[in-house]
Order: C-alpha cells, then sequence, then structure tokens
C-alpha cells in the first residue's frame, strides 16, 4: 500500500490536510451504507450562501444493483482502476435557491459551496482510514440521464472512494502515478492587494 510521504508547508497546515491525497489503487473491499452515509453527513455541515446548502450526493456501493451501471459512465481510463473501489458517489448542485422569494433565484456560488462540501466529505473518510480520488472524466449525459437529474442541477464531480490498495493492482502505465502530488508555491497562488501582473492606473 502506498502510504502518503511526510509532506510539509512553510505554514502550519495541519497534518490531517496534508496527509490528503488522491490514489488510483484501491483494494476492493466492501462499504457499509452507514459508514458511507457518516462520510457524506461530514459534508452536510459545509457552509453556503444563504444557508441554501447547494450539495447533492448520489452514491452506489460496491456489490449493489446500481454497482456496475454507476462505474459504466466512467470514462475507460477511470474505470480501469475505480473498479478496486467501494463506492462512486456523483456529486450535484441545486442552480437555484430560494430564501424567502416567490420564485428560486440563481445560485451564483453552487459550486464553490458543493465543492466545499466535497472537501469535508473527502477528510472525514481519510481520517478513518479511507481515501477518495474526486474526478470530472465520466460521460456527463448518460450519468445525468441515469442518475434522472432534475434541470435545476448541475452534475459538478465524481468523487471515487475506497480502502488504499497496492499500485501493483494498477495497469502497468498507471502504477508510477500512484503517489501524492505536490502542489504550487503559496507565493504562486496568494497576493496581497491585487493579481500579480497587473498595473494599477496611475492618474
Amino acid at each position: 500500500m502506498t502510504q502518503p510521504p511526510a509532506r510539509t508547508s512553510e505554514t502550519s497546515v495541519d497534518r490531517l490536510i496534508l496527509d490528503r491525497w488522491s490514489p488510483y489503487a484501491f483494494t476492493p473491499a466492501l462499504i457499509e451504507e452507514t459508514e458511507l452515509l457518516s462520510f457524506l453527513d461530514a459534508g452536510r455541515w459545509a457552509p453556503s450562501a444563504y444557508n441554501s446548502q447547494p450539495w447533492r450526493f448520489i452514491y452506489a456501493r460496491r456489490d449493489t444493483a446500481d454497482w456496475e451501471r454507476f462505474l459504466s459512465w466512467l470514462i475507460p481510463f477511470n474505470h480501469s482502476w475505480a473498479q478496486n473501489a467501494s463506492a462512486v458517489v456523483y456529486v450535484a448542485s441545486h442552480t437555484v435557491m430560494n430564501i424567502g422569494q416567490v420564485e428560486p433565484v440563481p445560485a451564483p456560488t453552487h459550486s464553490f459551496d458543493t465543492g466545499a462540501a466535497s472537501v469535508l466529505v473527502q477528510l472525514q473518510l481519510n481520517k478513518a482510514g479511507w481515501a477518495a480520488h474526486p474526478i470530472s472524466g465520466f460521460d456527463h449525459d448518460l450519468a445525468r440521464a441515469g442518475l434522472e437529474l432534475p434541470e435545476d442541477y448541475a452534475l459538478d464531480a465524481a468523487i471515487i472512494i475506497g480502502r488504499p490498495g497496492d499500485a501493483g493492482s494498477l495497469p502497468e502505465g498507471l502504477r508510477a502515478r500512484n503517489v501524492p502530488s505536490s502542489r504550487r508555491p503559496l507565493a504562486d497562488v496568494a497576493f496581497s492587494g491585487r493579481f500579480p501582473g497587473q498595473q494599477q492606473d496611475v492618474d
């Protein structure tokens, strides 16, 4: 089993965050519905605009009636490793919200809020010894139809969940990729005052 390295950061980022990564290798293991729901429940506590809570998690567990159907929507590359996982969770977000009006209004932060909920899910399951790999590589039209997703919901991503496995179980071309990825330096993503390279107008 591939272990996360002793990642370090130039600031005091918590180990719970530094040790989260997205493996490709999983051990074919069953997950109880109650345990999966406890992970998804963590996402329920994310912040959202006007407390609109736009996130929705539609899941299938290994060896259940919907398992092969959920896998079938993945692109071949993702199917090759996700078939060994324990659950596939499709993540959707409500694109409108009702905050007291007669008619719903657009929810401009629906994907942002749902991303926050998804991160909490991943941190919760990682703490419990499970792993997650979020993906966008699936046939969105087939998945929408198969999930019977209403028109006012966006299909944002899928999360592959399972017990971390040995890289030797992966197709040969994928084994070297089953390692925690690096990150850009903090100075490349956090800026004071304005985006770098933008010139301030001077009268």
